[in-house]
């Protein structure tokens, strides 16, 4: 299977709702068998840790999702993503056994908001002006996917970006 990009993971992870990052790798050796070609499994973790960190994807706590997760983390679609399907994605439901889940949108955008902030103070304290603007960039996305105000930490941003 070729590299996914990061929307392309979002995608797969949109057809559920949320899936740990097991059942998201196992999407992508059930898609790469489909296509004929091979997982390279460290290549699948690099591609959902970036995923994460620019936020195509966000980490919850299972409890935060209904819908059978035992623990740990579940993966939901984040505020930058343009979620769509890699070839042969739309076959996925039938293949995986993923029970329906729910995410509450309200308590994802709080958890992800506070995972903002850590990433702008260590941005901040760094002086990291291409992160700050990154991060500033995800405010406005993250505004717009959750019920949060973000206007005080993208001012923030903004001044070490400029």
């Amino acid at each position: 299977m070729q590299e996914a990009t990061h929307d392309e993971l979002a995608g797969v992870v949109d057809l559920f709702e949320a899936l740990t990052r097991a059942e998201l790798e196992q999407a992508l050796v059930e898609l790469a068998f489909r296509q004929g070609s091979a997982v390279r499994e460290e290549a699948v973790a690099a591609a959902v840790e970036e995923a994460v960190r620019e936020y195509y994807l966000v980490p919850l706590p299972a409890n935060a999702v209904t819908g059978a997760v035992d623990s740990g983390k579940v993966l939901i679609v984040g505020p930058v993503a343009f979620p769509m399907l890699p070839p042969d994605g739309e076959d996925l439901p039938h293949i995986l056994e993923v029970p329906t889940r729910a995410v509450n949108r309200e308590a994802a955008a709080g958890t992800v908001a506070a995972r903002l902030r850590e990433d702008a103070a260590a941005a901040i304290e760094a002086d990291d002006t291409e992160r700050a603007s990154h991060l500033a960039d995800v405010t406005y996305d993250l505004e717009a996917w959750g019920p949060v105000d973000l206007e005080e930490l993208r001012a923030e941003l903004l001044a070490v970006a400029d």
